[in-house]
């Protein structure tokens, strides 16, 4: 995980306003708004990724999850996405992370990158959600069928 204090910092050559959407909500979310935040008349290519809430962890049944998020997550799914601007320089970017309490089929993480070429939007979309996933500060309870919980970093 970064250290708080390097959150926002990266290099100021960053096209920010590539960034269309970095946040985290505590009310439902949708893939619609990510992908209307990156429409582009140049974009050849949107690709989405929807992080859902799914029924089972390594073999246990789950009946909903709720997430917890550092008050530093905001600023840090904001340079998550900045970092991928930066390695994609060509692509717009849109991401959201549900908190909160959730169920089995609710949406979790939002996200839309747009690009004139599909490979470039597949690959910062597969890199923007690893890192996300890696260095944004947030965790969950999951509720399991059998009336167990368990606390996991969402990180990873």
């Amino acid at each position: 995980m970064p250290d708080p204090s390097d959150i926002g910092t990266e290099e100021s050559s960053v096209d920010r306003s590539a960034v269309r959407i970095a946040r985290i909500a505590d009310t439902a979310i949708t893939l619609d708004e990510c992908t209307a935040a990156v429409e582009d008349a140049a974009a050849g290519a949107v690709v989405t990724f929807a992080g859902v809430v799914r029924d089972h962890d390594e073999g246990r049944g789950v009946d909903a999850l709720s997430y917890s998020a550092h008050p530093a997550a905001e600023e840090a799914i904001r340079a998550s996405a900045e970092r991928i601007v930066a390695a994609h320089p060509e692509v717009l970017v849109a991401i959201v992370h549900r908190t909160g309490d959730l169920v089995v089929g609710d949406l979790a993480l939002a996200c839309a990158v747009s690009s004139a070429h599909r490979g470039a939007a597949f690959a910062a979309c597969s890199e923007l959600v690893d890192d996300v996933k890696a260095t944004v500060p947030i965790w969950k309870e999951q509720r399991f069928d059998d009336g167990s919980t368990e606390w996991v970093a969402a990180l990873g």
